[in-house]
């Protein structure tokens, strides 16, 4: 049986739909469209609109280049479907129970690398947290040049703020679903991730969220304004347009979305700064910025400084994140002597990473060693330096469930961790899916277990991490252990305090 609920929200009454004790709402505004004079503007609130407005469908997404398929596996479970025309795009959705109150709130920011995704993809269906007992919101935002792109003229961290935007509508709004304004945990997985982690050091974000958990993410994959610019002056040149506001007002998403492609593809901006170092490696331009109102110092430095003491943090990562590139690519089969030419888009001391990462993997071939180093340094090792310039109570996670797909290749890899936190193993499963045919029940109950306790009381059956005991839980195996400086701690440089100074003046 199906009920029709309403619910009054701050901008009119939404009606959704009830199953199996789980209250359902799509695709809810809680910003203005992004276009016209609000294009490349801070989000405003949603416009209120007259009688019951139907919350049965997900609605529009952000302009995005995405991928339905890559290399034979299925691609829409995990991103959502490709860009979805429309306006009336910054929305969310809600999944929480049908009765009571008071239900501890979880806020998942999708991933992407910020340039790809919505909040609709079949691996984030949040109706089994609700039928646990919590309120899940899925939410959409700006995305590449829309949202993040510098542009001289408009705001800064566009993607960001509409994430912030998000967050107030639920301290506005969610008592109304079921859910407890006063308990509310933000998480996100890879660009979403990413995100969470900025938005916990913002001081835009102080008191709208108690907990956070980032997944395969972290803080320091960020751009002082100067660098982002090259990026912004390089898509003006290829649209023809002046590098600022009216400039890329003057072209349509499609248009941009195409120049963003060419923009992204490597080597054809140097993103480094003046040390030779790149946070995002040479695979992209879209990052967070440094140096405004919502990201003035750079997050670990701000960590460092006491931000975001007060937020309990889950954070974590793969045991083999760049599988998920090279694994279905094949180029995990890669002979050693391709490692170097493959390493030549890092910059920095290519020769000495891998000469270390080499010497620990003897065995191993040659890209599986380049998975390993590329894991390390985009993921792995900077999501445990976040994890020890926390203050505040940290847990720290290694995922390490090996998937059976693309021949046993694709390992514990990035990404591979979602259908297990969302209990929604059978939307990635099957023939073309990540996970293979049988993947374990009992993994999944653990795992989405274990997120539903954090985001109820902050607690975790594991001790704490810090710099110290470095105590990392490896969630298939069942148990914590302490965990040794990573190789790639020898080759990422600290942020630069003095061009930090100058960017936040």
């Amino acid at each position: 049986m199906t009920d029709q609920p309403t619910v009054q929200t701050a901008s009119g009454t939404v009606r959704g739909r009830t199953r199996d004790g789980v209250a359902t709402y799509l695709g809810v505004p809680y910003a203005a469209p992004p276009v016209g004079d609000l294009r490349f503007a801070e989000p405003e609130p949603a416009p209120s609109w007259p009688g019951v407005r139907e919350a049965c469908e997900p609605g529009p997404t952000a302009p995005q280049n995405a991928l339905k398929s890559f290399f034979g596996m299925d691609m829409f479970t995990i991103t959502g479907s490709q860009w979805r025309r429309g306006e009336d795009y910054l929305t969310l959705n809600i999944w929480g129970p049908a009765e009571g109150t008071g239900h501890p709130v979880m806020v998942y920011i999708h991933g992407g690398g910020l340039v790809a995704g919505t909040k609709d993809a079949a691996v984030y269906d949040g109706r089994n947290f609700a039928r646990d007992g919590a309120v899940a919101v899925t939410i959409n935002y700006r995305l590449g040049v829309e949202g993040f792109i510098a542009i001289p003229g408009a705001p800064t961290n566009l993607g960001l703020r509409d994430m912030l935007a998000a967050l107030r509508w639920v301290r506005s709004n969610i008592e109304a679903f079921g859910g407890d304004p006063a308990n509310v945990t933000v998480f996100g997985e890879s660009g979403g991730a990413m995100a969470t982690a900025c938005l916990v050091t913002s001081p835009m974000s102080t008191g709208l969220f108690r907990r956070a958990i980032i997944e395969s993410g972290h803080g320091s994959a960020v751009y002082p304004q100067e660098i982002a610019h090259r990026a912004t002056r390089k898509m003006a040149e290829l649209l023809q347009i002046t590098p600022d506001l009216n400039g890329f007002r003057a072209v349509d998403a499609e248009t941009s979305l195409q120049a963003l492609r060419q923009v992204s593809q490597a080597g054809t901006v140097d993103m480094r700064d003046e040390s030779g170092f790149d946070p995002s490696f040479g695979q992209g331009v879209i990052n967070p910025i440094v140096g405004d109102d919502v990201l003035p110092r750079h997050p670990l430095i701000a960590l460092g400084e006491g931000a975001g003491r007060d937020v309990d943090l889950l954070i974590g990562t793969n045991e083999n994140e760049f599988n998920f590139w090279l694994a279905p690519t094949r180029l995990i089969l890669a002979p050693r002597f391709l490692m170097r030419p493959l390493l030549r888009r890092l910059g920095g001391d290519a020769h000495g990473i891998l000469a270390a990462y080499r010497q620990q993997n003897r065995r191993a071939r040659g890209g599986e060693i380049i998975s390993r180093i590329m894991s390390d340094l985009a993921f792995r090792w900077p999501a445990r330096q976040y994890a020890a310039a926390h203050q505040g109570r940290t847990f720290f996670y290694e995922f390490d469930w090996y998937s059976p797909a693309s021949g046993g290749r694709l390992g514990a890899a990035h990404g591979l961790e979602l259908p297990f936190v969302f209990d929604t193993l059978a939307a990635v499963s099957g023939p073309r899916g990540w996970l293979g045919k049988n993947p374990p029940q009992h993994l999944a109950d653990r795992v989405h277990g274990t997120w539903l306790r954090f985001a109820a009381d902050g607690n975790v059956p594991w001790l704490e991490f810090d710099r110290t005991t470095r105590i990392v839980q490896r969630l298939t195996r069942g148990f914590a252990t302490p965990e040794d400086t990573l190789p790639a701690a020898a080759f990422i440089p600290p942020p630069a305090l003095d061009l930090e100074d100058e960017t936040a003046a």
